[in-house]
């Protein structure tokens, strides 16, 4: 097989786009599962078929999983016992340690009984995660064996490119890989190439939206006049209008300030049927349209009129005080545990987030104060109907280039992606202890449970491998509510169309880095109303600055590099 070896220090400023998630302590991504959200993400997929589990081997599992003649990797030489490092960012569990490692124990057990290998977990802290995490990547130690990462907020393209991530040979991945290959769709394989060759496993059979929005409450929008609730921009001004002058101890939104990007993105989705390009820079500042994908533009530069708008919006609602006055400072509030609790009206992030607060579960005691107190979520691009299906490597599962053990590595992956034993104690933990399943399927916590001591779901922060042929639905979830918006949205969606674009940035990165610092500069100000003079002063001063910076050369570049590809 062939290996690229060279370390290489990678930039770190090509993160997320659009979709990812944005918003001070929520790290891009972060909140599809972490365990600060009790598993948000990891809740998404589809009730488990039992019948179909069984089918794939559950029931062969007596105490230790048991080896039948089915065996894929029956002539693989696993006599030697090998440890495989997972690489995956977020914080180490705490407060649930000893449940942890129970399951690891319980899961190392099976994965030494299957393929003579044991799995350990390397955590890569949020605090500055994107250096730390190509730093700790481009060493080639031979310390990290698989690797979390993502196209659009974790570098993976310029990992790939750079030589941290082992090419994956067809022949490789069918080996080593088999149902992992199998499940996987040819054209999902194309989609994990770079220059021809596959470089990255896919987490393309989960049902996962991070398109971001406005959680809010709906029992208080239809006492403000809006009987349907909120869809519209317009609406949301209404809505915190009204909760300001009729609840005054109530913060509309208590924003932590970091949410810029994502506040005017959002607007220009709702505002146009601009379809972005994930992983250039932190703003998403380049794309097509729907009806032209592949003609490069920067609706930063072009739609004028519709900044201005926004930029009155966000001076109205500063006005009316939906946040607090010293916002750009505030990088520690609590709004989305605030919302939980009835302190705050809104919550601005994905959809993934809504599917919980909207649902009845212990922590949202709001809905336990108040019998009449509901949630709705205005998403944005809802008034254009502009939605994008998110990428299948938004997630996805790479080799280190580095690994000792790329053979065994593939096999762990397998068996914890397909094999329901692994699946369900890796990304739930040991039944009876952190979950219990009831007669309908779903997912319940047992007598006795303790969610600061006992949960397990998420703690794992597997984004890279999620399975909804494996999922267990979490019974504390509004499942009627949620199915109804992911309906709308399955009805509404383009697939990502820039799956294969890796854009190559070397010769316009300077030019990108400043965009990034005037575009944070800018629109700080802008996004909260904290701008002096008027709106259209400010998007005029903002918009020079772009070009200073070069945008139109960048966009040119981007242009240039689409008609190699597309064309």
């Amino acid at each position: 097989m062939k290996r690229k070896l060279a370390a290489v220090l990678l930039a770190t400023s090509m993160v997320a786009g659009l979709t990812a998630c944005g918003g001070g302590s929520d790290a891009p991504a972060a909140d599809d599962g972490t365990a600060a959200d009790s598993g948000t993400a990891a809740d998404e997929g589809t009730t488990a078929d039992d019948g179909a589990a069984a089918d794939e081997g559950t029931a062969a599992v007596e105490g230790a999983a048991a080896t039948d003649s089915s065996d894929p990797w029956a002539d693989v030489d696993t006599s030697e016992h090998v440890v495989i490092t997972y690489m995956t960012t977020g914080d180490t569990p705490s407060g649930t340690k000893e449940k942890y490692d129970e399951m690891m124990t319980k899961l190392n057990e099976i994965l030494t009984e299957k393929v003579n290998a044991e799995l350990d977990i390397n955590f890569i802290s949020w605090t500055d995660y994107l250096s730390n995490y190509n730093l700790t990547l481009a060493r080639m130690d031979g310390t990290v064996d698989l690797v979390g990462t993502a196209s659009d907020w974790l570098d993976a393209w310029p990992n790939a490119k750079n030589g941290a991530f082992l090419e994956l040979s067809e022949d490789m991945l069918k080996k080593y890989a088999p149902k992992t290959w199998e499940s996987v769709p040819a054209e999902n394989w194309e989609l994990c190439k770079y220059n021809g060759e596959i470089y990255l496993m896919p987490e393309d059979n989960y049902a996962q939206w991070v398109n971001h929005g406005f959680t809010y409450r709906l029992d208080w929008a239809k006492e403000a006049g809006l009987a349907n609730g909120v869809h519209s921009w317009e609406d949301l001004t209404t809505y915190f209008r009204y909760v300001k002058e009729t609840y005054p101890d109530i913060i509309p939104w208590d924003s932590d300030g970091t949410q810029y990007a994502t506040m005017v993105g959002g607007w220009i989705s709702s505002h146009s049927d601009y379809v972005a390009i994930d992983g250039i820079n932190s703003g998403a500042m380049w794309g097509g349209t729907k009806d032209d994908l592949y003609t490069v533009y920067s609706p930063y530069m072009t739609d004028t009129d519709s900044l201005v708008e926004f930029a009155k919006m966000m001076k109205e609602w500063d006005e009316i005080g939906v946040w607090q006055t010293d916002v750009l400072n505030n990088t520690a509030a609590t709004n989305r545990d605030d919302y939980r609790v009835g302190k705050v009206a809104a919550e601005q992030h994905h959809t993934q987030t809504w599917t919980d607060l909207v649902s009845k579960t212990p922590a949202n005691t709001i809905y336990q104060d108040d019998a009449d107190a509901a949630s709705g979520f205005f998403w944005f691009g809802e008034e254009a109907k502009n939605l994008t299906a998110l990428s299948i490597t938004h997630g996805a599962m790479a080799i280190s280039a580095g690994s000792a053990n790329p053979e065994r590595a593939l096999m762990v992956y397998d068996l914890l992606r397909n094999d329901p034993e692994c699946y369900k104690l890796f990304c739930y933990g040991v039944e009876g202890v952190s979950y219990e399943i009831t007669d309908d399927g779903l997912r319940t916590t047992p007598e006795g449970y303790n969610q600061d001591t006992d949960n397990i779901n998420g703690t794992t922060n597997y984004w890279w491998g999620r399975n909804d042929d494996l999922e267990i639905r979490d019974a504390s979830r509004d499942w009627d509510t949620i199915d109804a918006l992911y309906a709308e949205y399955d009805g509404l969606k383009i697939e990502y169309p820039y799956g294969q674009f890796v854009a190559e940035v070397d010769a316009i990165q300077a030019q990108i880095q400043n965009i990034n610092q005037i575009h944070e500069q800018y629109m700080k100000q802008i996004a909260f109303g904290k701008y002096a003079g008027t709106a259209e002063e400010i998007v005029a001063e903002y918009q020079a600055a772009l070009e200073g910076a070069g945008i139109n050369d960048v966009t040119a570049e981007l242009q240039r590099q689409f008609d190699g590809l597309y064309k």
